[in-house]
């Protein structure tokens, strides 16, 4: 019996730290204060999806003017907002779509099922919505950038990111709180 339990100890003991190990890299591919998956994280999956989904979207979202909350209310008002931010686009993606917090005020989304999701006035009206915290409104607004799958003649999630991104940084260009395809 003695034999047995020598024996089982250390695989026990292999066993509890690669949970460990799996627990850590799960939290690793989340964002601490939003929830999210992190850039890497999502990617992984980002990239699965656009190559399983004809009709996928994938929009990418910069908060405008997000130091100016930050240098007026406080760091924990940024948070909120960060946090506010997540819970939206989350809701906007609903079960058709996984949502990411790329880093700062940087989000992503990818949609693999657009028509069973609210269109892109339904994610600028929500994200534009302040934000109550400690007692204030908080403004917000985001510019959105938006690609179809469709419009991509590779379906490389590199190029989903560079026609989003140009489309956000257009939307900013339009004067902020807008979307762009």
């Amino acid at each position: 019996m003695e034999t047995v339990i020598a024996a089982a100890l250390p695989a026990l003991g292999w066993a509890v730290h690669g949970g460990l190990l799996l627990r850590r890299l799960a939290t690793a591919r989340r964002d601490p204060l939003t929830g999210l998956h992190t850039r890497a994280g999502w990617t992984a999956r980002a990239e699965h999806l656009l190559t399983r989904h004809p009709a996928a979207l994938v929009a990418l979202i910069d908060l405008d003017d997000f130091k100016a909350i930050n240098d007026t209310y406080g760091h924990a008002a940024g948070d909120a907002v960060l946090a506010t931010t997540a819970r939206r686009l989350r809701d906007w993606c609903g079960r058709h779509g996984v949502a990411a917090r790329l880093g700062g005020d940087e989000f992503a989304a990818i949609v693999t099922d657009p028509a069973h999701t609210p269109g892109a006035t339904a994610l600028q009206t929500a994200l534009a919505r302040p934000v109550a915290h400690d007692g204030h409104l908080l403004p917000v607004s985001a510019s959105v950038g938006l690609c179809h799958r469709t419009d991509l003649p590779v379906t490389a999630l590199t190029d989903a990111l560079s026609a989003a991104d140009a489309g956000m940084y257009a939307a900013k260009g339009h004067g902020r709180r807008n979307v762009h395809n």
